[in-house]
């Protein structure tokens, strides 16, 4: 289970250093301008993700900045935001790093913001969540970016595995046309 997470935090860490790549063409009007995402423009979206990412590593950790609203503009600038989640993926990282893999079949416990209560979750499922938490948001994003400057990266996490050798079996024969089942021994 912990490679699949790191896998993840790994694609995490590249999807959005992509994403920012391309945020970072548009025009000050365009980044901040309101297109229609839940969060409003790319700005607020970005934004909403490193809030989330910040809640559930103070959740996970007990350490860090603990926004108090989903919707909370942490950075005003692109540049403080674009610093600042390098510096979240790069604590993401070394916190599924750091974990056991017997850690994965624990639980945390936290209080939620928007309607207050106390939750006891699996870790791996939190986990999970917020990684697609990610995938969600950055869609919007890169939806966002495909409307306004016709162009966005790609974010498939299959390409991701393809450049940096995840999961890829080393000496397989050529892709055919059919599928190549193998029994895993």
């Amino acid at each position: 289970m912990k490679p699949m997470f790191e896998m993840l935090a790994g694609y995490n860490e590249w999807a959005n250093r992509r994403l920012y790549e391309a945020a970072a063409g548009l025009t000050d009007v365009d980044y901040h301008a309101d297109h229609g995402a839940f969060f409003g423009p790319v700005h607020g979206t970005l934004n909403h993700l490193l809030v989330g990412d910040r809640v559930w590593m103070h959740r996970f950790t007990g350490e860090g900045p603990l926004p108090t609203r989903l919707d909370e503009i942490l950075y005003d600038d692109f540049a403080g935001l674009r610093a600042a989640r390098d510096a979240e993926d790069a604590r993401i990282l070394g916190y599924v790093a750091s974990l056991a893999p017997s850690d994965f079949d624990g639980t945390i416990r936290y209080r939620t913001i928007s309607k207050p209560a106390y939750i006891e979750q699996e870790l791996k499922l939190a986990l999970l969540h917020v990684f697609n938490h990610q995938t969600h948001h950055r869609g919007q994003v890169h939806c966002l970016l495909t409307r306004i400057a016709d162009a966005a990266p790609s974010l498939d996490l299959i390409l991701y595995q393809r450049e940096a050798g995840v999961g890829l079996i080393s000496g397989a024969p050529p892709a055919s046309s059919g599928p190549d089942r193998r029994a895993v021994r």
